[in-house]
């Protein structure tokens, strides 16, 4: 039976789940014979710990890794880029500081999911646990600076003022570092505090399952919840009520492509999963957020 924070049904149905890494790490070094099937030879084994379906390592034989989504990726990251430059030159806009912070964030978490999901590093290999680590403490951090945002919208604070700056970079530092390391804990057992799993099967961290999964889940409604009452309440505006109501669909589509779709496309073609359309649709919701964003701000605009 599942319990709250078990990675196992995670690790072995979704192709491309990045925070797997961690676990066959953890497996290789204390269970190495629990590493079965695809999983079996680190080098040619895929993202997860003993996958259904996965896409081989690209050192396999005619393998070119994950590469649908690392195509993804980097159309994301042209995309991400300009985005930026377009909030930069809103210069009297609300929270034009705060949301250039989320972009960049979500920006430097594309190159690492590349990395981490893209079966180009072998597993177990200490390089791939370092970036992984990193990763999950990126992500974790990517959710504080959305709800920060949602913050800084509602007033509370001047936005770009050292009094929203200052505790808004103090909470992501702290996400960063907490998930960091619980992050390298399971994966290399620094202390006996975050891993091993018990029992190895497993694959148990309820800290890593919560920074992972159900904190951006909470942080995305509370942030919608906020934008709700800013558009609506405090704004009087209709219009960029549905541009939030678009952005939150492409995110959670985004997600049961990510859960649910990965294995069916993954089956189909052992060449790619869902990963890709995942990416795809999380940055088409971050466009989305940008044009919500805009249109309940002020400021001077080239476009």
């Amino acid at each position: 039976m599942t319990r709250f924070g078990d990675f196992q049904s995670l690790c072995s149905q979704v192709p491309s789940y990045p925070w797997c890494n961690l676990f066959y790490r953890q497996l290789l070094h204390n269970d190495p014979l629990d590493l079965t099937g695809l999983s079996a030879n680190e080098t040619t084994a895929p993202v997860g710990v003993n996958p259904q379906c996965g896409i081989p390592n690209i050192k396999a034989h005619g393998s070119l890794g994950n590469i649908a989504n690392i195509i993804a990726c980097g159309i994301s990251v042209f995309i991400v880029l300009w985005l930026i430059v377009l909030a930069g030159r809103r210069k009297a806009a609300v929270g034009r500081t705060e949301i250039r912070i989320f972009f960049f964030i979500y920006l430097v978490t594309l190159p690492f999911q590349l990395l981490t999901t893209g079966s180009v590093l072998e597993q177990g290999s200490t390089s791939l646990v370092a970036l992984t680590a990193i990763h999950a403490g990126l992500v974790a951090t990517l959710f504080w600076s959305l709800l920060g945002n949602a913050v800084v919208a509602t007033q509370v604070v001047e936005d770009g003022s050292p009094s929203a700056l200052i505790p808004f970079s103090i909470v992501g530092f702290f996400f960063f570092v907490a998930t960091t390391y619980i992050s390298l804990d399971v994966a290399l057992t620094i202390s006996r505090t975050f891993g091993p799993s018990n029992p190895p099967q497993a694959l148990s961290s309820i800290p890593l399952f919560v920074l992972t999964s159900i904190w951006p889940a909470v942080a995305v409604f509370i942030y919608f919840c906020i934008m709700l009452y800013v558009v609506v309440v405090a704004l009087n505006e209709v219009r960029p009520l549905w541009y939030y109501i678009l952005s939150g669909i492409l995110f959670v589509v985004s997600q049961l492509a990510y859960f649910l779709l990965s294995k069916v496309i993954c089956k189909g073609s052992s060449k790619v999963d869902g990963s890709f359309i995942a990416t795809l649709l999380e940055t088409a919701a971050v466009v989305v957020l940008y044009i919500a964003w805009r249109s309940i701000t002020e400021g001077a605009s080239l476009i």
